[in-house]
């Protein structure tokens, strides 16, 4: 028996591959297929099975494409309602693959189809629990992302979750690991560890969720406790995994379309397409195309853009680093927007070097920053999420996050110069994008954010811990 997890950080993902005697099995998987196709073919064994732990929110599975590929049949926990062909199992049905054996567990509560998959050894042995969102390391999954389809309460569906995971997890041996389907950055918790692998024990002792003397009401009211509102598109990546989706190959086809400078300006013009620049915030200030939006393939690229393009079905145009362009589309696919229609061949060279129009983002060091603010006028915004700012900002910053800029762009002043800043330039950079295409100029963004400022003389508030409900996440 072997057992993989195949991590995939922009998205805080894990996959896990699990062969035995010639099977394998396969849970979660992303959209691209080909890597588990010829993974299998490298082995010699045959995909037997694709293990859906629900219908996830926050990427389009592979689930689809593998099974049409392979033959490979894909499981569902009870309640599940595919507009596919797959088995919907029994809560405690076995599915046998090589020597080893997989039992559904029932675990409702994140979703309501939400199941958990305990793998027994060749000896019957419980050894592993693919957790889903069920149970994550250092938190659980949050309850209110299923709430109009099960025509519950987010309370009523974290009552569900905690007896999931008293009757159905904690009574499991301590020595069985736990492989979630995600870690610290994904929007489907609040509290997540950067750990991607724990045991029950382990869990039983640190997650917070999981303490013994805690009361069905004490664990409703944290786990509901501070959550932040989900990106717009997650229900539309339900949709997609619950109906099915267009194969991968013909989406990147479509995508990869290249075009030259006139071709794309012709293109941007006479369509309704977002222009979509993928270039890291370090070489965007310095010049990009008018009205194109930055958000940096260098960081979580696809919850950011599932955040600020709401529509999944929404028209995008590519402006990436050269060579990067099938990387940008694949990143996008696997969140569901498959409607790229082309790419700027060679990137903004291309159009710097066609004589087209461009334009640049007046960003400047700390030094600057700290050398020109004046407590009394200087306005700055923050635009980092609550819990980083509430634990320690510039004096007197407002507090814009980036998740609702496009909701709050009234609250940055066009009468008078502002400063914006993030974390380390990653968020400031594509906020200065959205304000520069709707028409803002008058404002500078600090190279490098407040990781760089703290270390100033600028005026702070004190520092206070965050809570675990509004950490801070990566950029």
């Amino acid at each position: 028996m072997n057992i993989e997890q195949i991590y995939t950080g922009c998205l805080a993902q894990g996959a896990y591959y699990i062969t035995s005697k010639g099977e394998a099995a396969i849970i979660d998987p992303l959209r691209e297929i080909k890597p588990y196709i010829e993974r299998a073919e490298k082995d010699g064994v045959k995909i037997k099975y694709i293990f859906e732990t629900h219908f996830h929110a926050d990427f389009v599975s592979g689930h689809v494409d593998l099974a049409k590929a392979t033959g490979a049949k894909i499981i569902y926990g009870p309640t599940a309602e595919p507009e596919f062909d797959c088995i919907i199992a029994e809560d405690g049905q076995e599915f046998k693959v090589g020597d080893v054996t997989f039992k559904v567990l029932h675990t409702p509560g994140h979703t309501m189809e939400s199941s958990s998959y305990l793998l027994k050894d060749e000896n019957g042995k419980d050894t592993a629990l693919f957790s889903g969102d069920t149970l994550f390391i250092g938190d659980v999954g949050r309850p209110d992302l299923a709430q109009k389809a099960a025509h519950l309460t987010q309370e009523q569906l974290a009552a569900t979750l905690f007896h999931s995971l008293r009757d159905k997890v904690m009574t499991l041996a301590d020595d069985v690991l736990v492989y979630p389907a995600h870690g610290a950055g994904s929007a489907c918790g609040k509290n997540m560890s950067k750990e991607t692998v724990s045991t029950i024990g382990a869990q039983k002792m640190t997650n917070y969720a999981l303490r013994a003397d805690m009361s069905e009401s004490e664990f409703v009211k944290e786990v509901t406790d501070g959550l932040l509102p989900p990106p717009n598109y997650f229900p539309m990546n339900v949709a997609l995994n619950k109906k099915g989706y267009e194969n991968i190959d013909d989406v990147m086809e479509r995508g990869l379309k290249e075009m030259n400078a006139e071709e794309f300006e012709a293109a941007a013009n006479e369509t309704d397409a977002v222009m979509l620049d993928t270039r890291n915030d370090m070489y965007f200030w310095k010049g990009f195309i008018p009205n194109s939006i930055n958000i940096s393939l260098d960081g979580q690229f696809a919850p950011w853009v599932g955040t600020l393009i709401p529509d999944v079905k929404q028209q995008l145009l590519l402006i990436t680093e050269p060579g990067k362009e099938e990387e940008s589309v694949m990143r996008l696919a696997r969140v569901g927007y498959d409607n790229v229609i082309g790419y700027l061949k060679g990137g903004f060279e291309t159009w710097k070097n066609a004589g087209k129009e461009s334009d640049t983002i007046n960003r400047i060091t700390v030094n600057e920053f700290e050398k020109g603010f004046d407590k009394d006028n200087s306005v700055v915004i923050d635009v980092r999420k609550p819990g980083e700012y509430s634990s320690e900002h510039v004096d007197g910053a407002l507090n814009v996050p980036l998740d609702y800029i496009n909701e709050r762009l009234a609250e940055f002043p066009k009468d008078k110069e502002f400063i914006i800043h993030c974390g380390g330039g990653y968020r400031s950079m594509t906020a200065a994008s959205i304000l520069k295409a709707r028409g803002w100029e008058n404002f500078s963004e600090v190279e490098g954010g407040y990781d760089s400022i703290k270390g100033t003389e600028v005026p702070k508030t004190d520092f206070a811990c965050a809570s675990k409900s509004q950490n801070a996440e990566k950029e």
